[in-house]
C-alpha cells in the first residue's frame, strides 16, 4: 500500500498491530479507509491469517464497500476469507455453526418485526392479557431494550405490577420462539454473547462452543463503535479477551442512536476499560467544503461533554450555506422541489441529491410536490419491498421448508391463497397443537384427533399437509429460484393473482417477479464467494438486509430522515423543518440535557452529510400532527458562523416575517440556488389578492371556463400559474357562479381556484 495515500494520523493508526487501539474519527475524515488499509497491513506486514481477523461494520452497503475495498488491496481470493459484516450478520454465521449450545437447530429463521408482533399478540391472547391495556408494539419495545441490556425475564426489575406483566410476556415470547426455532434480531446477538461468556460450569458442549468463539479472531476490528449498545460491546470484549487487539473507531459527535440502545459512553469510557489504549485522532476532513466543515463544526461545539476535537479541511471554501424561510410547509415543499429540479438540470445525478428531515410525518408534502413536478424519488424508512403482503406470504411458505416449527409463517398462509380454511377451524388446530405441545405442522400430521373440526375442514388441513411434505421434497434437490418457482405454482398462488386480473394484482406479480430476480442475485453473490446458494442462505440475506443498503442504486433522489442518513454523503443536501421544536425535536417540551445533546449531535451528522451544496429550510408556521406551529429559526442555524451562511425568505415569508424569525438585516431577495453558477432571483409567486370566500359552492360543468384577461378558455390538462401556488395543471373544470378550476400544484397537491386568479404558464 502507498504510504503517501494516508496523512499521518491515519498511518498511525494503520500501523498499530498489537493491544487496543481507539481512533476518534471525525465526520469525512477517511475513516474506512484506515480501517482497510489496517487490515490490508495485519495481513501482509503482520501475517496474520485473514480468518482470524473480524471487521464489525454498521450496514451491510459498509460491509461491501469494505470487501470491494480490500478485495483491490489484498493478493486474488484473500479477501473473501475475512470476517466483514454487521453484528447481526457476523453473529448469525457464528449461531448457524453453534447453533445446539443455545437449544437451537442450524436451520432456525430470522423473524422481523412484524412476526415479533405476531407472536407477541399470540403470546397475550394465550395469557388471557388485555391487548388494549398492554399493545403488543410496547411490550415488544420493552423486550428488546431487555435483551439490549443482555437481561433475561429473570433479570428485569420488577417497579410495578405494568412490568410484572411484561415480565410474564417476555418469558412466553422466549418459550415461543424456542418452540418455533426462531430468534428475533436481539437474539441473534444475546445468543452468541452467552456463548462467548459462558462459565466452567456449563455444560460440555457450551464449553466446547465458547472455547472455539473465544480462540477464533487474533484481530477485532469494529466501526462506528459509537452506536454500539452494552451487548454489542460485551460481544467484542468477549472475542478479543485473550488477544486484548480491540481497535475501535467511532465519533462521539455521531452518536445518534440512543433511543434504540447505544451508548455513547462506551467510546467516552474505552480507555478506562483498556488502560493501555493507544489513541489517534483523525480531524482532516476529507468530504466537504470548508464552509460546511465550519458549520458543522459551529453545530457540535457547544456540546458540554464530547471528546476535544477540531474538525478542519483543506478543501476549497465552496458556496455558502444556504438558510431559505417560508411561510409553510407547503411553501417549503414548492420550494424543495424547485430547487432539486434546478440541480438536476445543472447536471447533478439525483443519486447525488438527498432531501431531510427529522420525522417522517414531514415526508407526505414533499412527496406530494415531488410527484406533481414528475420527480423520481426513494423513501428510505418507508414500506420496505420484503414488508409487502405477497413478499412475506411467498417467504413464509420458504421458511417453513426450511424450519416447519414456525408456526407464525404456518398461520399466515394456512389459507393464502384461500382454500376455504376458516378461522374457527385455524383455532381448533391451534388449541389442539397447544394441549400435545406440538408445532402448527406437526399438528397437522395428526389432524384426524382434532376435535370439533368438520370433515370437509379435516380434508382441505390434510390437503395443506401434503402439499408442504411436497415442496419439502422439491426443496431438498432444487435451487433457491426453482423452490420458489415450484411455491407460486403450485400452491396455487400465481394463478389466483393472475385470475385477479386487476392493476393491484399485476403489480403483485411484478414484485414476485422481483423476488426471483433477487434470487438469482443472491446465487451469483454466493457464487463469487465460493458458497453454495441455499434457501436457507437466501432467507438469512433478506431477513438481515435494510433499506438504506440500496441507496445510491436508482436514478432517484433520496428522501429520509436524518437518523436513516448516518453513514451516507451526497453532493446536495437539502435538510428541512430547521425551526425550534422540529429540530432539535421537542425542544420546548424540556427535555432533558441528554436528549438535547443527543439533537445537537443528530445535527452534526446531519450537516457533515453535504459534500459540496447545504440548505437549510424553516417555516413561518408548519402544520404537523393535526396542530399549526408558529415557527422560530433552529438554535443550530443561530449557532452557524455568519461568514459562511446566506439568508434568503420566499416572498410569502418575505410577507410576514419579523425580526423574531429572520434576521432581516440578512435577509436578501429571495434567490434560487443553482450549483456551480451564481445565485439569481428566486422566482417564487407571491400570495393571492383574494382567496375563494368559505362556503362558496364549486359545480363541475362540461363546458370550458372562460380565461379571464385573454379570452382563451381553459381546459383540463392546461398548464397554468398561480401568484400564490406557483404552477399547476388543470384537473377539472368549475363553476361557482363565476369560472373556476380544479388544480394540481406541486407542494399543495389539488386546489379550487377562480379562473381570473390564474394565467397561462
Amino acid at each position: 500500500m502507498a504510504a503517501d495515500e494516508l496523512n499521518e494520523p491515519q498511518a498511525s493508526a494503520v500501523a498499530h498491530t498489537s493491544g487496543p487501539l481507539l481512533v476518534f474519527a471525525g465526520a469525512g475524515s477517511g475513516k474506512t479507509r484506515v480501517i482497510t488499509y489496517r487490515i490490508a497491513n495485519l495481513v501482509a506486514c503482520a501475517a496474520v491469517p485473514p480468518y482470524r481477523i473480524l471487521a464489525v461494520t454498521f450496514t451491510n452497503k459498509a460491509a461491501a464497500e469494505m470487501r470491494g475495498r480490500l478485495d483491490k488491496l489484498l493478493p486474488d481470493g484473500m479477501a473473501k476469507d475475512l470476517w466483514v459484516g454487521t453484528f447481526h450478520a457476523t453473529c448469525a454465521k457464528l449461531l448457524r455453526r453453534h447453533a445446539e449450545a443455545v437449544g437451537l437447530s442450524s436451520s432456525f429463521v430470522i423473524y422481523d418485526a412484524a412476526d415479533q408482533k405476531s407472536l407477541v399478540a399470540r403470546v397475550l391472547k394465550e395469557l388471557e392479557i388485555d391487548e388494549r391495556r398492554f399493545p403488543p408494539r410496547a411490550l415488544l419495545g420493552r423486550i428488546h431494550k431487555e435483551k439490549q441490556e443482555a437481561r433475561g425475564p429473570e433479570d428485569m426489575s420488577l417497579d410495578s405490577y405494568m412490568d410484572e406483566t411484561a415480565q410474564k410476556v417476555y418469558a412466553r415470547y422466549e418459550e415461543a420462539l424456542r418452540q418455533a426455532n426462531a430468534v428475533d434480531f436481539e437474539d441473534l446477538i444475546l445468543h452468541v454473547v452467552r456463548i462467548a461468556e459462558a462459565p466452567d460450569s456449563a455444560p460440555g458442549e457450551v464449553r466446547d462452543a465458547r472455547d472455539v468463539l473465544r480462540r477464533k479472531f487474533e484481530h477485532v476490528l469494529v466501526d462506528e463503535f459509537q452506536d454500539t449498545n452494552a451487548t454489542q460491546y460485551r460481544l467484542l470484549r468477549a472475542f478479543s479477551a485473550r488477544t486484548r487487539n480491540l481497535c475501535v473507531v467511532g465519533d462521539d459527535d455521531q452518536s445518534i442512536y440512543r433511543w434504540r440502545g447505544a451508548d455513547v459512553r462506551n467510546i467516552r469510557g474505552f480507555r478506562r476499560d483498556y488502560p493501555e489504549t493507544t489513541v489517534v485522532k483523525l480531524e482532516q476532513n476529507y468530504r466537504s467544503t470548508s464552509r460546511i466543515v465550519s458549520a458543522a463544526l459551529a453545530v457540535i461545539k457547544p456540546s458540554p461533554t464530547r471528546e476535544p476535537k477540531e474538525l478542519w479541511t483543506e478543501n476549497p471554501p465552496g458556496a455558502k450555506v444556504a438558510v431559505i424561510a417560508a411561510g409553510d410547509e407547503r411553501d417549503e415543499a414548492a420550494l424543495v422541489t424547485r430547487l432539486v429540479t434546478d440541480a438536476r438540470s445543472q447536471g447533478i445525478p439525483a443519486t447525488e441529491i438527498a432531501v431531510f428531515y427529522r420525522v417522517h410525518a414531514q415526508s407526505r408534502v414533499l412527496e406530494e410536490a415531488l410527484r406533481g413536478a414528475n420527480v423520481a424519488y426513494q423513501i428510505i424508512g418507508g414500506t420496505k419491498f420484503y414488508d409487502r403482503a405477497e413478499i412475506k406470504d411467498a417467504l413464509s411458505y420458504l421458511r417453513l421448508l426450511v424450519n416447519p416449527k414456525s408456526d407464525v409463517d404456518f398461520l399466515r398462509v394456512v389459507n393464502t391463497p384461500a382454500r376455504g380454511i376458516g378461522a374457527t377451524s385455524v383455532e381448533r388446530l391451534v388449541a389442539f397443537a397447544n394441549e400435545q405441545k406440538l408445532p402448527l405442522v406437526a399438528a397437522l400430521g395428526r389432524v384426524d384427533e382434532v376435535r370439533d373440526l368438520a370433515a370437509a375442514a379435516k380434508k382441505r388441513l390434510a390437503g395443506v399437509r401434503e402439499l408442504l411434505r411436497e415442496l419439502t421434497r422439491e426443496a431438498e434437490q432444487a435451487s433457491p429460484g426453482e423452490v420458489l418457482a415450484a411455491v407460486l405454482t403450485k400452491t396455487g398462488y400465481r394463478a389466483a393473482l393472475s385470475a385477479e386480473d386487476t392493476a393491484e394484482s399485476d403489480a403483485r406479480l411484478e414484485n414476485l417477479a422481483e423476488l426471483e430476480g433477487s434470487m438469482h442475485d443472491y446465487a451469483e453473490e454466493a457464487a463469487a464467494r465460493g458458497e453454495p446458494p441455499t434457501l436457507s442462505g437466501f432467507l438469512e440475506r433478506v431477513s438481515l438486509q435494510s433499506d438504506v443498503d440500496k441507496v445510491g442504486t436508482d436514478e432517484r433522489v433520496t428522501l429520509m430522515t436524518v437518523h436513516g442518513a448516518k453513514g451516507l454523503e451526497f453532493d446536495v443536501v437539502l435538510l428541512t423543518g430547521m425551526e425550534e421544536d422540529m429540530f432539535p425535536y421537542r425542544s420546548m417540551d424540556g427535555q432533558s440535557p441528554e436528549e438535547l445533546e443527543e439533537e445537537r449531535r443528530l445535527g452534526y451528522v446531519a450537516v457533515t452529510r453535504a459534500r459540496k451544496h447545504l440548505v437549510l429550510t424553516h417555516t413561518r408556521t408548519r402544520q404537523i400532527f393535526g396542530t399549526t406551529r408558529v415557527g422560530r429559526p433552529s438554535r443550530f442555524i443561530l449557532d452557524m458562523p455568519p461568514d459562511v451562511v446566506d439568508h434568503h425568505a420566499t416572498p410569502s415569508a418575505q410577507s410576514t416575517s419579523s425580526q423574531r424569525f429572520v434576521d432581516r438585516e440578512n435577509v436578501q431577495s429571495t434567490r434560487s440556488w443553482r450549483p456551480g453558477t451564481s445565485a439569481r432571483t428566486w422566482q417564487h409567486p407571491q400570495a393571492p389578492s383574494r382567496p375563494p370566500e368559505p362556503g362558496e359552492r364549486y359545480v363541475e360543468r362540461e363546458a370550458p371556463a372562460d380565461y379571464d384577461g385573454e379570452g382563451v378558455p381553459i381546459r383540463r390538462g392546461m398548464r397554468v400559474k398561480h401568484e400564490r401556488f406557483g404552477e399547476g395543471e388543470v384537473k377539472k373544470v368549475l363553476e361557482m357562479g363565476e369560472p373556476a378550476v380544479l388544480a394540481f400544484f406541486p407542494g399543495w397537491g389539488e386546489v379550487k381556484v377562480l379562473a381570473r386568479f390564474l394565467t397561462l404558464a
